[in-house]
C-alpha cells in the first residue's frame, strides 16, 4: 500500500500560458470569437475502433493505481499500456505544456490543473457515450466547480484537509484552525503545517473567514502575517512525514490531508475545523494530442468499474467519487480509517480549489516568504 503524497502547485509558466490563451479565446481586441472553441473541439471517435491496435501511455503518481493495471488493460482490450510516473503536478504539467506532443494519452492531475489544461486547449472534450460507467459517479461528483458536467475531466479521488491529532497527547481536542495557529502551551513546538502553496495558506485563510481562492492582496497580507506569527510555535513544515511524527509522539497536532491522517492508529483522530476547509479532487484527463483516444476513453471507463476503482479507496485510503465503488469498501475498513466514511455531502461542505491563473503566483510568493522568515 502506498501513501505517497505530492504537491499540487501550478507552475507560473502554465498560469501565464493559460492567461494568454484566455485572451485569445475572447478574440483579442477584434472581438472575433469564431475560433474560440477550435482548440477544444471534440475529435470524431469510432465506438467500434479496434483497441488492440492502439497503445496507451498514462502519467500518474507512483502507487496511485494497481501495479498490474497494464496487464489488466491488455487482457481486457488487447491494448498495450505504459505507465509514466510523476512526483508532482508541476512535473507532469511541465511535460504537457512543453509545446510538443508529450506522448501522454491520459494524465492524472488535480482538478485545478485539469481546468488550466482545458483553458489552454490541451484536453480532449470527453465523449460520454464511450464512458458509460460515468453513471457510477455520485451526482455531486458531476457538479464540481472547475468542471461542471465532467466536460473534460473525470474525478478519480477526492478529499479534504483538516487537523490530525493525538488524543492522548493533547489536553483539549482541536476544533478550530486557530488551535494550530495560536496553540495552547501544551502543544507549542509539536505542530506541523504544510508548505505546498495553497495548503500552507489554507489554515490562516479559513481562520480569517476568507475564500480558499482569494486573490485579494489585503487579505493575503493578513494571511501572511498570521502564518508568520504561527511559525514560532511550529515543530516543522511537513507535507510528507507528519503521520510518522504523530505516531512517534514527536508531533501531537498537524495539518493533514484526510487520507493521510493515520486514523487506524489507536490514539489518532482527524477533524475538519469549524471554520470549514477545502475540497480537493484528483482527475483523469485525455490529451488533445493523443492518437489513441478511443483506448483512452476505454481505460477511463474501465477504471470507473467498481471492482477497479475501489482499489484506490482500499489501498491509498482516499475516498473515490464512485458510489458503486465505495459501496464495495468493507465497513470495517471505513470504521478503522474514519475519513473513508465521510459522505459526499460532508465533503462538499468544503470549498473547491480552482485554478487562479496568473494570480497563482501570489500564493507562490506567500509560501516562499513565510517559509523563509525566521
Amino acid at each position: 500500500m502506498s501513501r505517497i503524497r505530492y504537491t499540487r502547485r501550478l507552475p507560473a509558466a502554465v498560469a501565464a500560458a493559460g492567461a494568454l490563451l484566455a485572451v485569445a479565446a475572447c478574440g483579442g481586441q477584434s472581438g472575433d470569437t469564431s475560433t474560440a472553441a477550435a482548440p477544444n473541439a471534440p475529435a470524431r471517435l469510432d465506438p467500434n475502433a479496434n483497441l488492440a491496435k492502439q497503445k496507451l501511455t498514462i502519467s500518474i503518481w507512483d502507487g496511485y493505481s494497481p501495479e498490474d493495471l497494464p496487464k489488466r488493460v491488455k487482457d481486457k482490450f488487447g491494448t498495450s499500456m505504459e505507465v509514466a510516473k510523476h512526483a508532482t503536478n508541476e512535473e507532469v504539467m511541465g511535460k504537457l505544456t512543453a509545446g510538443a506532443d508529450s506522448g501522454i494519452d491520459v494524465a492524472f492531475v488535480s482538478g485545478q490543473y485539469a481546468q488550466a489544461l482545458n483553458e489552454a486547449g490541451l484536453l480532449e472534450p470527453l465523449h460520454p457515450e464511450l464512458i458509460p460507467n460515468l453513471a457510477n459517479l455520485y451526482p455531486e461528483a458531476t457538479q464540481l466547480s472547475y468542471d461542471k458536467g465532467n466536460k473534460f475531466s473525470v474525478p478519480y479521488t477526492w478529499g479534504t484537509t483538516g487537523i490530525c491529532y493525538r488524543t492522548d497527547l493533547v489536553e483539549t481536542a482541536p476544533t478550530s484552525w486557530k488551535d494550530l495557529l495560536e496553540p495552547a502551551d501544551d502543544v507549542k513546538g509539536k505542530i506541523t503545517l504544510m508548505t505546498t502553496e495553497r495548503w500552507l495558506a489554507l489554515p490562516a485563510i479559513k481562520a480569517l473567514n476568507y475564500s480558499v481562492n482569494t486573490t485579494d492582496d489585503a487579505q493575503l497580507q493578513k494571511v501572511r502575517d498570521l502564518l508568520t506569527s504561527a511559525k514560532e510555535h511550529l515543530l516543522a513544515f511537513d507535507d510528507t512525514t507528519f503521520g510518522d511524527r504523530l505516531k512517534k509522539g514527536e508531533a501531537v497536532m498537524v495539518e493533514a490531508w484526510d487520507g493521510w491522517c493515520p486514523t487506524s492508529e489507536k490514539n489518532i483522530k482527524f477533524v475538519v475545523p469549524k471554520e470549514g476547509s477545502d475540497l480537493w479532487v484528483d482527475t483523469m484527463v485525455v490529451l488533445k494530442s493523443s492518437k489513441n483516444k478511443e483506448a483512452a476513453h476505454a481505460l477511463i471507463n474501465y477504471i470507473l468499474d467498481p471492482e477497479i476503482h475501489s482499489w484506490a479507496a482500499e489501498n491509498i485510503l482516499y475516498k473515490v467519487p464512485n458510489k458503486a465503488a465505495m459501496e464495495k469498501v468493507k465497513p470495517e475498513l471505513k470504521a478503522k480509517d474514519s475519513p473513508l466514511a465521510m459522505t459526499p455531502a460532508q465533503l462538499l461542505q468544503g470549498e473547491p480549489i480552482i485554478d487562479l491563473g496568473k494570480d497563482s503566483q501570489k500564493y507562490t510568493r506567500l509560501s516562499t516568504e513565510v517559509a523563509a522568515k525566521n
